[in-house]
């Protein structure tokens, strides 16, 4: 018999209580959501249209949370995952969803964040997939245990649910194939090293120069025509099979006739800004971290463009020197919590003809987009992309005109 943890709240439910559920929906977070007379019921790695037997492990004030133990009455959008982990590792949460109802489900994301969020009508193009839906990940940075001698560490991912237990994962299905080529060798290296008692994190990062596990060793992309370098540990989109499709988007809708000034707000290495160069007279871009910063002028340099110039600061202080009489597009690719609200203000009150918001959460995304719609600009295109095909995350640019 299993016993509630302590602190367990039994009400409306019984630990481990069985319940047969209908699934009506699903959350932004990839959840099933049950209903049982009207008390909302949580539920991981379900479709809507299953009925299922669910076992309760969690009550709150206004929803309880249950696994799945049993699918009675399976979607016809189920297929079989890819990984015999699949539920039990915490990376994926869409391997069980045939992949055009996952595309489905993330501009459902998109849609319902700027209606809720935003309070705004937009149209939401369909979902650019990705070309590879598995073998499309390009860096891996899996957890491993403090060593003990009497058993060997586990070196994989946090266990769905847990944010302590880590699991054991020999091969990651959605990493590329050099990854996991790359993976046996990382591990057995780890585990012959039992002086490492701490855990941590390690790195595999697939390069133009080969996997890469030092974090601190200089790396190569290529991006369409453009070589970018940067320390294997820094960010860099994880994706290398759609990414060039993505900037070529970008750059698609922040073109203008006769464009004088392209300003690349948050623009870490130069990606965005250095892509779209030999489209503008010039090109800025600004980032608040030193490593990003001199990373876009070395890449600017490697690439031999000439009309970008780098600033080291925060984005809200981009616009204080800049003529607002030129032709001006403005790329925003800010970190998931979205732009200050200072900034937004900014960018209203220098009035760039056109701003293109690149974002990794829609729902901070539409948030920024209210204030952007009320400071009297307009939304024309709301483009997701699938950089993480089998898991919750979308990618989503949305463009903005006066």
């Amino acid at each position: 018999m299993n016993l509630p943890p302590k602190g367990f709240n039994d009400h409306p439910y019984e630990y481990h209580q069985e319940l047969i559920l209908e699934i009506e929906n699903i959350t932004n977070l990839g959840y099933g959501i049950a209903r049982d007379n009207e008390w909302v019921i949580q539920i991981a790695f379900v479709l809507p249209g299953e009925k299922v037997r669910a076992k309760i492990f969690r009550n709150h004030k206004n929803y309880s949370e249950a696994d799945c133990i049993e699918v009675l009455s399976p979607s016809l959008d189920r297929v079989e995952p890819n990984c015999s982990l699949f539920g039990i590792c915490g990376g994926c949460q869409y391997q069980s969803v045939q992949y055009k109802t996952q595309l489905e489900w993330k501009r459902n994301q998109v849609n319902d964040s700027f209606s809720r969020i935003g309070e705004l009508d937009v149209n939401v193009k369909a979902v650019i997939s990705s070309p590879k839906e598995y073998g499309y990940r390009s860096k891996l940075t899996p957890h491993y245990e403090k060593a003990r001698s009497d058993n060997p560490r586990k070196i994989g991912f946090l266990r769905y649910g847990s944010r302590k237990v880590i699991i054991d994962v020999p091969h990651c299905p959605i990493a590329t194939e050099n990854i996991n080529q790359a993976l046996p060798s990382a591990r057995k290296d780890l585990h012959d090293t039992l002086n490492k008692k701490k855990g941590g994190t390690l790195l595999l990062r697939d390069t133009l120069e080969g996997v890469i596990t030092n974090p601190k060793e200089v790396v190569s992309e290529r991006v369409g025509d453009l070589i970018f370098q940067f320390k294997a540990g820094e960010f860099f989109q994880n994706n290398p099979f759609i990414l060039p499709k993505l900037v070529d988007y970008v750059i698609q809708q922040a073109k203008i006739d006769d464009a004088d000034l392209l300003v690349d707000a948050y623009c870490g290495g130069g990606l965005f800004s250095l892509s779209a160069a030999k489209h503008f007279k010039k090109v800025l871009g600004i980032e608040i971290s030193r490593e990003g910063f001199e990373w876009a002028r070395a890449n600017a340099s490697i690439n031999r463009i000439e009309n970008a110039e780098f600033f080291l600061g925060d984005a809200t202080s981009i616009f204080a020197d800049l003529d607002n009489n030129v032709k001006c597009s403005l790329v925003i690719d800010p970190p998931r919590r979205g732009c200050d609200e200072d900034f937004l203000k900014q960018a209203i009150t220098f009035q760039p003809h056109k701003i293109i918001y690149v974002s990794c959460d829609p729902a901070t995304q539409a948030r920024d987009a209210k204030i952007l719609v009320d400071g009297g600009y307009k939304i024309t295109d709301v483009q997701p992309f699938d950089l993480f095909p089998q898991t919750r995350h979308v990618e989503n640019i949305v463009t903005f005109i006066r």
